[in-house]
């Protein structure tokens, strides 16, 4: 809302008066001083305005894909009652293309499954986290899988009060090099191939139309070799100070 002029005018004249009195009393000390030009603002140009729209994107990544977990029953204590090993195995049966590769590639990733529980360290997944990331109060169960080729798959998993039921909301892959939890968001750093001394940051966020956790925030940040405290005179790239 808009002051009215009189009030502008008033508050003008106010000001005039106060800055006076100070500048007799203190002589310059407090004085404005010019910090020079002031850069114009520019806003984005459009650049070949005339592109046609695009009716369908031309791929599609998933991102949005969700699917309910057969057989798993949320118990009342929410998702941390359940056995994780026990949710990826239902999910594996259930939706194998999201772990069988081509020519059974990740074949060897399900068998290992069987061996979870054991005194054997080859169980692929990973110990469990757990965060409200959908802003419901209920806790979402976040589990990641060693895959071959140094992949790691990054699960999320959504409990239905009502139903009791299981759904998952996130599910990728990469060579990651570090997953972390930041407020209601899972970053995810990737290594950059194609652009040695970067890796690659993305966010991924809930979004309550989609019903999903989605990359909403991509991007390539430079990382600086630093010495590693078990190999003396090695290094390990880690992310510059932003």
């Amino acid at each position: 809302m808009r002051p009215h002029p009189c009030h502008r005018t008033l508050y003008a004249a106010a000001l005039t008066a106060v800055v006076g009195v100070l500048s007799a009393g203190c002589g310059n000390a407090g004085e404005m001083l010019s910090a020079g030009p002031t850069p114009t603002a520019t806003g984005p140009v459009r650049l070949w305005p005339g592109l046609p729209p695009v009716t369908a994107p031309p791929y599609d990544y998933g991102e949005t894909n969700t699917a309910r977990i057969p057989g798993i029953t949320v118990p009342g204590s929410g998702v941390r009652g359940l056995d994780p090993v026990a949710v990826v195995k239902a999910e594996a049966i259930e939706h194998p293309e999201l772990y069988n590769g081509p020519a059974g590639f990740f074949g060897e990733t399900i068998e290992e499954f069987d061996r979870c529980g054991s005194a054997s360290d080859t169980c692929p997944v990973l110990m469990p986290y757990y965060r409200d990331l959908t802003g419901d109060g209920a806790e979402e169960l976040i589990l990641a899988i060693k895959l071959p080729e140094q992949l790691t798959a990054v699960r999320v998993y959504s409990p239905d009060k009502p139903s009791g039921a299981l759904t998952r909301i996130m599910s990728t892959a990469d060579q990651l090099v570090r997953v972390e939890l930041a407020g209601r968001d899972i970053v995810l750093r990737s290594v950059s191939a194609g652009i040695p001394g970067y890796e690659y940051r993305t966010a991924w966020s809930w979004e309550a139309r989609n019903g999903a956790m989605l990359p909403t925030r991509d991007e390539i940040i430079r990382v600086k070799p630093t010495a590693s405290p078990t190999a003396p005179g090695a290094s390990r790239p880690v992310p510059e100070p932003r």
